[in-house]
């Protein structure tokens, strides 16, 4: 993305090739600071602060530190990544509790499985745990 920008801005401005180093590196920074990581030593670390980590969780969906799009379950979208939840979490350094399904998903699933329970109890016709 910061070459698409750099291509961008010299396209329409005249640049010294001296200054080239420091326009790529600002806009660099300024990428980092928009998507709101930053690093102690100001490299870009991937902490997420506490309001990104907020605006991730909404009702219906989480949105992923990997690529950006929403889930309702981040467990099976972190397997293409080979990652596991407590790795993800270490990597984005979120906290222990952070959720790994959509509060809205969640409401649903559970609502599903009260029905499914007032409906077959704990009778011999109800599925064995393992079918499918």
């Amino acid at each position: 993305m910061t070459a698409d920008i750099v291509a961008a801005y010299v396209v329409r401005n005249s640049v010294p090739t001296s200054s080239m180093p420091e326009l790529i590196a600002s806009i660099a920074d300024a990428l980092v600071k928009l998507d709101g990581f930053r690093g102690e030593n100001g490299s870009t670390a991937r902490q997420a602060t506490q309001d990104v980590i907020r605006r991730s969780i909404t009702h219906e969906a989480l949105i992923s530190f990997e690529d950006g799009k929403p889930y309702k379950t981040l467990k099976r979208h972190l397997t293409a990544f080979g990652l596991t939840p407590e790795t993800y979490r270490a990597k984005w350094g979120l906290p222990p509790k952070y959720p790994m399904v959509a509060p809205g998903y969640s409401e649903t699933r559970s609502a599903i499985a009260t029905r499914l329970q007032r409906r077959y109890g704990n009778n011999s016709t109800a599925r064995p745990s393992g079918a499918s």
